[in-house]
């Protein structure tokens, strides 16, 4: 598989997780849950800016944003509908990037200041790594609403391997190992959670 193509995949990936985690989000009761609904707005939000911020990077074009979050909080619908058209952005671009556009270095400049340069490909690897951490930040907090809000509270399932086969069912059909073969090295495949 070409770097594009798992880039493809992880964007594709990014797209449904931030879905996902925007989905779970509503869960948050705007009275009890104010702080932690505000900070996950916030934290979503800034994934939002920085993916845009380096979109323009990949384009060569100035972006609006004097810093990597905006001063508003928006709300909820909102940012579920811009985030997935930046993201819709992004596997578009993808779509037509090539190997060796892929491979140039552009040079940009920070919200701070500090002037940046990096391939194409580490700026798309960075915006991807850096949502997957947000994301892991909003899921901690979500975590820990659910613990005292019960079972009826919809948590996320943010991982890689829970998309490709939610996405590509077909996979559970493929590879059928004989779960005595792990249970019998002391690993119960049943219960693992990986």
């Amino acid at each position: 598989m070409s770097a594009g193509e798992l880039l493809l995949r992880m964007f594709r990936y990014q797209a449904w997780a931030n879905d996902e985690m925007l989905e779970a989000m509503k869960g948050l009761d705007v009275e009890r849950h104010a702080d932690e609904r505000h900070a996950t707005l916030r934290l979503m939000n800034h994934c939002l800016v920085v993916n845009k911020i380096f979109a323009a990077h990949l384009v060569g074009e100035r972006h609006e944003f004097p810093a990597d979050n905006t001063p508003d909080t928006p709300e909820l619908g909102a940012l579920r509908s811009e985030l997935a058209t930046v993201d819709r952005w992004y596997l578009d671009y993808l779509r037509t990037a090539t190997a060796s556009m892929l491979g140039e270095s552009v040079p940009f400049v920070f919200t701070d200041g500090d002037s940046g340069y990096m391939t194409r490909e580490e700026m798309l690897t960075h915006v991807v790594t850096h949502g997957g951490y947000h994301r892991g930040e909003v899921g901690r907090i979500l975590k820990q609403v659910s613990a005292v809000a019960g079972p009826e509270f919809k948590l996320p399932w943010d991982t890689y391997a829970v998309h490709l086969h939610r996405t590509e069912p077909a996979r559970r059909l493929q590879g059928n190992a004989p779960r005595e073969s792990h249970v019998s090295e002391g690993i119960d495949a049943s219960k693992s959670t990986a």
